[in-house]
C-alpha cells in the first residue's frame, strides 16, 4: 500500500492545493470522515467545515462552505464552493460567509429552508472552533 495519494482542493476563484497527502479529514455533509491512500472509491457532499490535510509537505487546514469530495484508491480531490486558508481566514472573511449564508436562508424556498439554515448554523460552528465571532 502506498503511504500517500494525491489531494487536490481547487473553488472557483482558484487552486488553493495540489500535494501528496497521507491523510485528508472531511466534514462530510453525513459526517466527518478520513481518506487515506487505498481508500474505497466514494463521492460525498460537504458541509462548512475545515478540511485538514496530513501531508509530508506539512499539515495544511481550508475552510470550506460546502461542495464535493471525490475519494478513491490514489487520491482525494475536493471541489469547494468556497474554501479559504485557515492562515488566511479573517473575521471579514467570516462576516461574508455568514452574510451570504444567512441571506441565502432568508430568501430560500420553504423547500430548501431547513437545510440552509443548517448551513448557517454550521458555518457559525465553524467560526466559534476558529476562535472567530459569528455575528449573523
Amino acid at each position: 500500500m502506498a503511504d500517500t495519494m494525491q489531494f487536490d482542493l481547487v473553488s472557483p476563484e482558484r487552486k488553493l492545493s495540489s500535494v501528496q497527502a497521507s491523510a485528508v479529514q472531511l466534514p462530510g455533509a453525513e459526517g466527518d470522515m478520513t481518506a487515506m491512500p487505498a481508500h474505497a472509491p466514494t463521492i460525498t457532499t460537504l458541509r462548512p467545515g475545515v478540511v485538514r490535510v496530513q501531508s509530508p509537505e506539512g499539515d495544511a487546514e481550508y475552510v470550506v462552505t460546502g461542495g464535493f469530495a471525490e475519494i478513491n484508491a490514489v487520491g482525494t480531490s475536493v471541489l469547494a464552493e468556497r474554501a479559504v486558508p485557515v492562515s488566511e481566514f479573517t473575521q471579514d472573511i467570516l462576516d461574508e460567509f455568514m452574510t451570504d449564508a444567512v441571506n441565502a436562508r432568508d430568501n430560500a424556498t420553504p423547500e430548501m429552508l431547513d437545510d440552509l439554515a443548517k448551513r448557517a448554523t454550521e458555518l457559525a460552528g465553524v467560526a466559534a472552533e476558529l476562535g472567530l465571532n459569528a455575528n449573523a
